[in-house]
C-alpha cells in the first residue's frame, strides 16, 4: 500500500509538527507501507523539488501564491492540489493522508476527487485556536470563523477523520459529526530514539551555574499559552521552601524578551537561567541536568482541547513531570501515578506542587518507571501506527466494494450526521 502524506511543512525544519510527521512516516515505513510526504507553499525552506531527510522522501510544491488575503490561500490550495495530482501520475498512491491546517485538507480533497482515491484528514489542533494561543489571531474574529468553517468543510468531505486527542474528538462530536467517523491517534514518541538517558555533564552544569540544588526545567517554544511567566512567578515561592532550587529554560519564541525581563526583576533572578535555542542534537544534554520538567500551560480553549508532545518525551527520557491541570495535560498525566498536576494560572499552586515533589524523593523512581511504562503502553509509535492501517484498509475495502477504483470518489461519503 502507498500512502501520501499532505503536510504544511516538514523536515529539515524542526517543530512539534515535523517531529510527529517524521514519527508517523518512519513507523509506517517500518511496518511495510510505502510512504512519502508532500508539502505546500508554506514549507518556506529552500531546497530541491524532491528531498530525502532522515530516510523519508518529501516532494515540494513548486511556484508561489500572491494576492490579497483569501485569494492567496485559495491559490495555495490550487498549487498544492496540482502538485499532488502531478505526483500521483508518477507514484500512484492508494490513500491521501492530509494533516491540518485545513488548507492541506482542501487540497487533498480536490486532488482525491480528481484521482479517485480516498482522503484521510488528521487534525492536530484547530488552527484558529492555535492562532489565538500564539497571539496572531482573536477568538470570534472573521478570520477565526472562516478558518473554523474551512475545517468543517474538510471534515465533512473527508472519507475518514483522525484526531490526536479526546479533546479534539469531543469537540467534533459536539458539532454533530458521528463518533464512528473519528479515529483517535494520540501523540506519541519513537521509543527507539530513547535509550538510557545520558549522565549529567559536569562542565555544562558548571557553565550554567547548576552544580547544586534541584533543577526545574522547560524545553520548548516560548509562547504565552505555555505559562512560563507563571513558572517564573512561582520561583520565589519555591525558593522559600527549597532555597537551592534552580530554573532552566531552554528554547525561544515570541515571549522570550518579556520572560527575560520578568526573570531579571524577580527576587529569584539569580536562580533562573536562559540558554536560548539549542541544536536539536544537544537537547538531551540539557534534559540530563533537569530533575523535574515543568509544563505550566495556561487554561484556554487551545490547551483544554490539545495534548502536547513534550510531556511524553520527558516521560520517555525518564524525567519527572509536573504539569498544569488543563484538559490536554489530563489526557497524558495521571496525578500521583505518572506525574503531578496543579491548578493552571496559579504561581502558588505551581510552586507548592514542585516543592512537594522535590522534597520527597522516595517516590521518584516509581513515578519515572510508571511514566515510561505509560508511554510504552499507549504512546509508542511502533504500536500506535496500526490505528492508521485499520482506517486505510477500511476505506480501500469500501471503495473496492462500491466499484470506485479508477473513478471519482464519493466526495461526501463521510458528511455529517
Amino acid at each position: 500500500m502507498r500512502v501520501l502524506h499532505v503536510l504544511d511543512h516538514s523536515l529539515p525544519l524542526h517543530s512539534g509538527y515535523t517531529f510527529r510527521s517524521r514519527a508517523i512516516i518512519t513507523a509506517q515505513q517500518a511496518s511495510g507501507l510505502e510512504v512519502r510526504g508532500i508539502t505546500g507553499l508554506r514549507h518556506g525552506k529552500a531546497g530541491p523539488p524532491v528531498e530525502a531527510v532522515d530516510g523519508i522522501t518529501f516532494h515540494r510544491t513548486p511556484g508561489g501564491a500572491s494576492g490579497p488575503a483569501g485569494w492567496r490561500e485559495w491559490r495555495e490550495v490550487a498549487r498544492l492540489a496540482e502538485a499532488i495530482v502531478a505526483l500521483a501520475d508518477e507514484w500512484r498512491p492508494d490513500v491521501l493522508h492530509a494533516h491540518s491546517p485545513a488548507l492541506c485538507g482542501l487540497a487533498a480533497l480536490r486532488a482525491g476527487r480528481q484521482l479517485g482515491i480516498p482522503v484521510v484528514y488528521e487534525i492536530r489542533a484547530f488552527w484558529e485556536d492555535a492562532a489565538v494561543g500564539n497571539g496572531t489571531g482573536r477568538e470570534g474574529s472573521f478570520k477565526y470563523r472562516l478558518t473554523r468553517a474551512l475545517e468543517d468543510e474538510v471534515v465533512g468531505g473527508a472519507d475518514a477523520v483522525v484526531t490526536i486527542c479526546e479533546g479534539l474528538r469531543g469537540d467534533l462530536i459536539a458539532r454533530g459529526y458521528p463518533p464512528e467517523r473519528i479515529t483517535l491517534s494520540p501523540n506519541g514518541v519513537d521509543l527507539s530514539l530513547f535509550g538510557d538517558p545520558p549522565a549529567p555533564d559536569p562542565a555544562l552544569a558548571a557553565q550554567l551555574g547548576l552544580e547544586h540544588g534541584p533543577v526545574v526545567g522547560f524545553i520548548g517554544s516560548f509562547y504565552d499559552y505555555e505559562g512560563l511567566d507563571v513558572l517564573i512567578a512561582a520561583m520565589p515561592l519555591l525558593q522559600e521552601r527549597l532555597p537551592g532550587s534552580r530554573l532552566l529554560l531552554v528554547g525561544g519564541g515570541p515571549m522570550e524578551a518579556d520572560l527575560r525581563a520578568q526573570a531579571e526583576a524577580s527576587p529569584a533572578a539569580g536562580a533562573i537561567r536562559f540558554t536560548g535555542r539549542v541544536p536539536h542534537g544537544e537537547v538531551e544534554r540539557y534534559y540530563a541536568l533537569m530533575d523535574v520538567m515543568a509544563y505550566p500551560r495556561k487554561a484556554s480553549r487551545l490547551t483544554e482541547l490539545v495534548t502536547p508532545l513534550k510531556p511524553l518525551e520527558a516521560m520517555a527520557e525518564g524525567k519527572l513531570v509536573a504539569a498544569s491541570a488543563v484538559g490536554g495535560h489530563r489526557e497524558l498525566v495521571r496525578h500521583g501515578e505518572t506525574g503531578v498536576l496543579f491548578a493552571p494560572d496559579d504561581p502558588a499552586a505551581c510552586a507548592a506542587a514542585l516543592a512537594d515533589l522535590l522534597e520527597d524523593r522516595s517516590g521518584w523512581n516509581t513515578l519515572r518507571e510508571r511514566g515510561r511504562a505509560h508511554v510504552r503502553a499507549r504512546h509508542d509509535w511502533a504500536v500506535n501506527v496500526s490505528r492508521y492501517q485499520a482506517v486505510y484498509q477500511d476505506l480501500l475495502g469500501r471503495r473496492d466494494r462500491k466499484g470506485l477504483r479508477g473513478g471519482p470518489t464519493q466526495a461526501h461519503a463521510g458528511t455529517r450526521g
